[in-house]
């Protein structure tokens, strides 16, 4: 999906109100997370190069926020190929 954020897709699906902008940055793709609930979360937080998702990952301890279950690099690739905005 697309708005005048950018594109994005529900990490939670049964959760309309988080959403998790994608955006290619050339030598990586990068991720920051929209939450209704939480206006400024969007200003407060930039975006995050997966890179930094990875690492993040490796320190996941079973416990709180799970970086792997909210930032879907699969998705992520196939919002950008798909995106039509951007092709000539």
């Amino acid at each position: 999906m697309k708005d005048d954020k950018g594109l994005y897709y529900y990490p939670m699906p049964a959760n309309k109100s988080i959403r998790v902008y994608v955006r290619d940055a050339g030598d990586d793709i990068e991720f920051r997370m929209w939450n209704a609930a939480d206006a400024g979360m969007w200003l407060e937080h930039g975006w995050v190069p997966y890179g930094a998702i990875q690492q993040a990952a490796k320190m996941y301890t079973g416990k709180g926020f799970d970086p792997d279950s909210i930032y879907d690099l699969s998705i992520a690739q196939a919002l950008i190929d798909g995106d039509t905005s951007k092709r000539q």
